[in-house]
């Protein structure tokens, strides 16, 4: 079976090229092995889980149309912005956006993991392109070149959140960009593509752009998990993917049985 999806279809398919669907999730809810997942040019919002396992001779395939042209992303776009002061803005996010998981509220942590500062699995990005948290409204306000930086002059473009009541708030200073004009993203999302479950074998992801996903750190003696990744399956191929920016890991495929070590991954 060959399922269809197009995120610019404005009526609710049924996976044929015809009336195809509108997300990945929903063929990928239904696909079963053997089973090619093809999906048209756009940006998917989402989180795909993958239900169903594929075998070695019938894997199941989820691959682009256009090499590329299907991104992935667990950014959701913000236009709500309100003038703070000076090139600093101001938005209020109900936390329900973020369901169990809030990225604004989860730091990276972890074995072998030693920040000098709490810094948040979310992120804001600025045409694509992220920004750097701070942990100060007033290095928002007044923001310092960073000499270290492998791009000194971006990190000017600083921001910083807070909880206040159910909602995140968020200051972002854009130097004179009006983020209601331009298109700022921020980390919803915790993974792109991987499965909730483990034991989902044999699957092929092809050609999709993977990117924004507010992952934690995946340390060498626990649970890894990345934006995209197996969860402790087998067979799985990653092929022709451009991936970036996952607050910590891209792809993790889980780590090898180490002696005197009771993970198995």
């Amino acid at each position: 079976m060959i399922y269809y999806v197009s995120a610019n279809y404005k009526y609710i398919g049924n996976g044929t090229k015809e009336k195809p669907f509108q997300t990945i999730t929903e063929a990928a809810q239904i696909a079963i092995a053997g089973d090619i997942v093809k999906v048209a040019p756009g940006i998917y919002r989402e989180w795909v889980n993958p239900i169903n396992a594929g075998t070695k001779e019938k894997p199941i395939i989820y691959c682009s149309e256009v090499k590329l042209g299907a991104i992935i992303t667990g950014a959701e776009q913000v236009k709500d912005w309100t003038h703070y002061e000076g090139n600093v803005w101001k938005v209020r996010i109900p936390n329900g956006i973020f369901g169990e998981y809030n990225p604004y509220t989860t730091v990276i942590k972890g074995d072998w993991y030693n920040a000098a500062l709490p810094v948040h699995t979310g992120e804001v990005y600025l045409n694509g392109k992220s920004m750097y948290e701070t942990f100060d409204l007033e290095d928002v306000k007044n923001p310092s070149i960073y000499k270290a930086s492998w791009e000194p002059e971006a990190t000017i473009y600083k921001w910083y959140t807070e909880q206040d009541e159910s909602f995140t708030v968020i200051y972002a200073n854009f130097q004179g960009k009006n983020p209601n004009e331009e298109n700022v993203e921020i980390n919803v999302r915790r993974n792109c593509f991987y499965p909730d479950k483990t034991g989902v074998n044999y699957i092929t992801l092809s050609g999709f752009v993977v990117k924004q996903a507010a992952t934690t750190w995946a340390p060498p003696t626990a649970y890894q998990e990345g934006m995209i990744g197996p969860h402790w399956s087998k067979g799985w191929i990653i092929e022709d993917c451009e991936v970036s920016d996952s607050k910590c890991s891209g792809i993790s495929l889980g780590k090898y049985l180490q002696p005197n070590n009771e993970n198995k991954w």
